[in-house]
């Protein structure tokens, strides 16, 4: 098992009654199983404690933890940032400096010191829109969130998640500053063994790490590539 991080040992030691259901009769049995998972998860709780707008918080506190890639002065891009927790612990470290930029197909509340804008990644002008945002800067961080609507097939959920990653992995070469830094979700099965061959040429180090906020029976981790090459 891998070495808790300390915010990872922070919320797991917060002390919660378990909460179940009394009447489900107005929900779906998989509906029932959500709110009582939402209800009993820790993450939930803290993070509704301490005014993160999403449980995701968690796992870019636990990421940077580990890798230490957040600071102030950072030119950072945020793939998938919506409803915006990535941006809110972003923007935390940066405070103030630097610049933060976020996409995501679905609109996402405002955040001081963030510039958010509402498109599909994959849509023509998103990259061209990204990169007018940066106003020239190369960027020191690019993360993606992003992930492609479930269908429930382990493998193709696996395969249409890659695709986001790759063309995320595309973004990041062009726009990254030599020994900038590309986080990305992936699902069961990690990164393509192709797409990894790419990194590990283009990166010092790649790895994958699961951060203790992604649920345990979540296929999810995430591909770290760190000090990019140039």
């Amino acid at each position: 098992m891998a070495k808790l991080t300390k915010s990872a040992k922070e919320v797991r030691g917060r002390k919660m009654l378990a909460v179940r259901l009394k009447d489900g009769r107005y929900h779906s049995s998989s509906s029932n199983r959500w709110l009582e998972r939402q209800l009993n998860d820790p993450y939930v709780a803290e993070a509704k404690e301490r005014g993160y707008r999403s449980r995701a918080a968690f796992k870019l506190i636990q990421l940077n933890e580990k890798y230490k890639f957040l600071a102030k002065n950072k030119v950072i891009v945020d793939l998938g940032c919506a409803p915006g927790g990535w941006s809110q612990i972003a923007a935390s470290y940066l405070k103030g400096t630097g610049c933060l930029v976020g996409l995501d197909i679905l609109p996402t509340e405002p955040l001081s010191g963030a510039t958010f804008v509402c498109q599909d990644f994959t849509a023509d002008g998103a990259t061209e829109k990204l990169l007018e945002l940066l106003h020239g800067e190369r960027a020191d961080v690019v993360m993606s969130d992003m992930a492609a609507n479930t269908t429930g097939h382990q493998q193709t959920d696996h395969l249409r998640t890659i695709g986001l990653v790759e063309a995320a992995y595309e973004f990041a070469k062009t726009v990254l500053a030599e020994n900038g830094v590309f986080i990305a979700k992936v699902f069961q099965g990690g990164a393509e063994g192709e797409l990894l061959s790419d990194m590990k040429q283009h990166f010092k180090k790649v790895s994958h790490y699961k951060p203790d906020a992604s649920r345990d029976k979540s296929p999810e981790t995430y591909v770290v590539a760190l000090s990019f090459k140039g």
